[in-house]
């Protein structure tokens, strides 16, 4: 199907992808091909602009539940533990204080499954290490322009500026950085967009000594913007000198350290738990999350077609699908599988939409993101029923 009620594809791959692909490195965005492969695949989508309009403020309302929910959390052990929160974590999270109402993430991606009519349904949020920023704010508003079509994605720019001048980090981080590509480029992106002058560092030459954050070169850092999910501390040699860190006031964390919260799976199972009770929510807010979001539970009770995850699983790591019968229908095989290491959710299964590009027929998932507390820009992935790192980057526009 090349276009439906809520989707059309538009423009038809270039004939000289080389010179394509390096005008895409000189943007910024250094991996459209990797290893051989083309991860860019050189064609848009376009959603009709009331599915955009429509998408943009569910993304908002939502943004809100899960602030209210997050508050709801704070400070009950139980709820941690309910939502898979690390214990060595607990303490920290109770002592520092929440950043104001929407704030709590200042960089984050909702993910949404859209259905060929325009339907839509909110399959998970990252609150914490989104990736994608380079192909969503450099890369898609490139690719719009070209095939004449709008992009809200012209304001992440802005908005990462603005937030990056309340929270001033001093350094940016992630695993790898200078041979890892992509997370490279997404924390040089975010420096550049944010026009501070910042060191990007490796992660892994991070170190605390005496509840001081260091880098390699015995630098110390304050302030720390990181491309590295929150749980981790709880596994890591390092994580609990990291914590203390932070608990202790000597180093401030971006996203802040209750990112994690908003982060976990779980928290949807309560979100949809509260609303079944009517408890928290005020009708605004129910609507929103009876419209939008999928009844999720900690345990399989499902009649029909349904999917497990872990709490804390990335790039679709630890997902499974289930048919109508209940049975093993597809699981992934790429990710890293975290099931090991935190509990899992159960959510209602929501079918993506396709698109037939000229390289193949897709599933599409759609990611809004949240940055500064605003939607601000589309992510398209293309790839299978589970939308892994074998996926594919697709711009998305509006018409």
């Amino acid at each position: 199907m090349n276009h439906s009620g809520a989707f059309e594809v538009i423009g038809m791959p270039h004939p000289d992808r080389v010179k394509r692909v390096e005008a895409l490195a000189a943007l910024g965005f250094g991996w459209a091909d990797m290893e051989g492969e083309a991860y860019w695949l050189d064609q848009a989508v376009a959603l009709r602009r009331d599915v955009y309009t429509e998408l943009e403020l569910a993304s908002a309302k939502l943004w809100l539940v899960f602030d209210r929910a997050v508050r709801f959390v704070w400070g009950r052990h139980d709820l941690y533990a309910m939502i898979g929160i690390p214990e060595m974590l607990w303490n920290v999270l109770d002592t520092m204080e929440l950043n104001p109402e929407g704030l709590l993430s200042r960089y984050a991606r909702f993910d949404f499954a859209l259905s060929n009519e325009g339907e839509i349904k909110l399959l998970e949020l990252n609150a914490d290490t989104p990736t994608g920023y380079v192909e969503a704010a450099a890369a898609t508003p490139w690719l719009c322009a070209q095939l004449g079509l709008d992009s809200p994605n012209v304001r992440m720019k802005e908005n990462v500026a603005a937030a990056w001048a309340e929270e001033m980090p001093d350094t940016a981080a992630c695993v790898s950085y200078g041979s890892h590509l992509e997370d490279s480029g997404t924390i040089e992106m975010l420096v550049r967009h944010s026009g501070l002058d910042m060191v990007c560092t490796d992660c892994l030459e991070l170190w605390v000594d005496e509840g001081m954050l260091k880098d390699g070169d015995d630098r110390t850092i304050e302030r720390l913007f990181a491309l590295y999910p929150k749980e981790w501390m709880a596994v890591d040699d390092g994580g609990e000198a990291l914590a203390y860190a932070i608990e202790s006031g000597r180093l401030q964390l971006f996203n802040p350290i209750h990112a994690i919260l908003l982060q976990s799976k779980g928290l949807q199972a309560l979100i949809w738990g509260l609303y079944e009770l009517e408890l928290l929510f005020d009708a605004e807010e129910r609507e929103a999350i009876g419209t939008y979001m999928l009844p999720t539970y900690n345990k399989a009770v499902f009649d029909g077609s349904f999917v497990s995850k872990s709490m804390f699983g990335r790039e679709g790591g630890s997902v499974i699908l289930y048919n109508d019968d209940g049975e093993l229908e597809e699981k992934d095989e790429d990710g890293f599988d975290t099931s090991q290491l935190f509990p899992l959710v159960y959510q209602k299964r929501a079918e993506l939409a396709r698109v037939r590009l000229e390289s193949g027929e897709f599933h599409l998932l759609i990611g809004m993101f949240v940055i500064n507390g605003t939607p601000s820009g589309l992510l398209g992935r293309a790839g299978g029923l589970i939308t892994g790192n074998a996926s594919h980057f697709v711009a998305i526009g509006v018409k």
